[in-house]
């Protein structure tokens, strides 16, 4: 099957081969009869050549930084971003291939962050070659590698575009800023969880944006909403847990699973109302560690996991079995303004 993406019906019309009206219409027509605009689809491959190319990518990058960085990191960082980049032009600028462009936009990151922790540790007569360690135990060289990364990852949204790459800049961005907090406020406790949870919110506030402009999961967009979403999960997630006391030494088991079945049962419909699953995926360790002590502490240690891998495994293939059906139930509840924010219904009328 032939899947044409935006960037070649831009080229098309550029070409003249298409009216700029005849790609808007083709456009409206394939997001207003996609099959299943719920499905959460993203673009990842669209071949094996696209596994056998990206293989390729990660054996030469990481041979070549192994040997560059064994000069310095400066070195090494400088010849892994350089490489990414270039690739990136062909693979990414030109060919458009998603899974390639993931790997390579991870190897510019890894670059960035080496270049720069060496150039700052450099910077502050550190050491030549810089210890990793020092990344967490100075919140200064964290702040500015971070901020650094950032702006470098601005730079490959700017020339490439490619959709995880927003999430990368969300993630460096929110480190930088935390770790900014920290060096104002020293005094601060790490890792506080109330400030995690509002750097996830950010995120998902920054997710649902790119979601809303692409009501219809047709464009890009819903891409970059995707890994937003996927970013944002985890943290929101973790840092919740944490600040109800989920994981808190004491805790009876009963309340503790209880407490994680009820938080995991609000994301559930949170999940079904935004349509996407992100969060449902980033809540399942906590929800399985939950029940499995929940089993266990009832006096089956030995298949505690086991049983709470089949009742949490048989609930979520339940779910995806008739998750158009129960979205579309859970989303007509909702007032008619909100319905118009949200992302169309399998099954429901679509706009024009």
């Amino acid at each position: 099957m032939t899947i044409y993406n935006d960037e070649e019906l831009d080229a098309a019309v550029k070409a003249g081969a298409l009216t700029p009206e005849a790609a808007g219409a083709l456009r409206q027509f394939v997001g207003q009869h996609r099959a299943a605009p719920d499905e959460e689809q993203f673009r990842l491959l669209t071949g094996f050549n696209d596994i056998f190319i990206s293989i390729a990518m990660v054996v030469f990058l990481t041979g070549t930084g192994w040997l560059a960085g064994k000069t310095s990191f400066l070195f090494g960082g400088t010849v892994i971003t350089g490489l990414s980049w270039g690739l990136a032009e062909y693979f990414t600028k030109r060919r458009r291939l998603s899974l390639p462009s993931i790997i390579l936009a991870l190897g510019y990151g890894l670059g960035t962050a080496m270049l720069f922790a060496d150039l700052i540790a450099r910077a502050l007569g550190q050491a030549d070659m810089f210890v990793w360690t020092n990344l967490w135990n100075a919140q200064f060289d964290l702040f500015t590698v971070a901020g650094f990364m950032t702006l470098a990852y601005l730079a490959h949204w700017w020339r490439f575009q490619v959709p995880i790459t927003a999430a990368f800049i969300g993630l460096t961005g929110l480190t930088s800023l935390l770790a900014l907090l920290h060096v104002f406020i020293p005094g601060l406790p790490y890792g506080a969880p109330w400030l995690h949870l509002l750097g996830g919110l950010a995120l998902f506030a920054i997710a649902m944006r790119w979601d809303m402009s692409d009501r219809q999961r047709a464009t890009r967009r819903t891409d970059v909403a995707f890994w937003l979403h996927l970013a944002a999960a985890p943290i929101i997630v973790r840092s919740l847990f944490h600040l109800l006391g989920v994981f808190s030494p004491g805790q009876n088991a009963y309340d503790r699973a209880g407490l994680v079945i009820g938080l995991y049962l609000v994301m559930t419909l949170l999940a079904l109302v935004i349509d996407r699953r992100a969060i449902l995926t980033a809540a399942l360790i906590y929800v399985m560690y939950a029940i499995s002590a929940l089993i266990r502490t009832a006096g089956s240690p030995e298949v505690s996991f086991a049983a709470a891998g089949f009742v949490i495994g048989a609930a979520l293939l339940l779910l995806s079995a008739f998750w158009n059906p129960a979205r579309k139930y859970i989303v007509g509840l909702l007032p008619e303004h909100l319905q118009g924010m949200l992302p169309v219904t399998a099954h429901g009328p679509k706009p024009a």
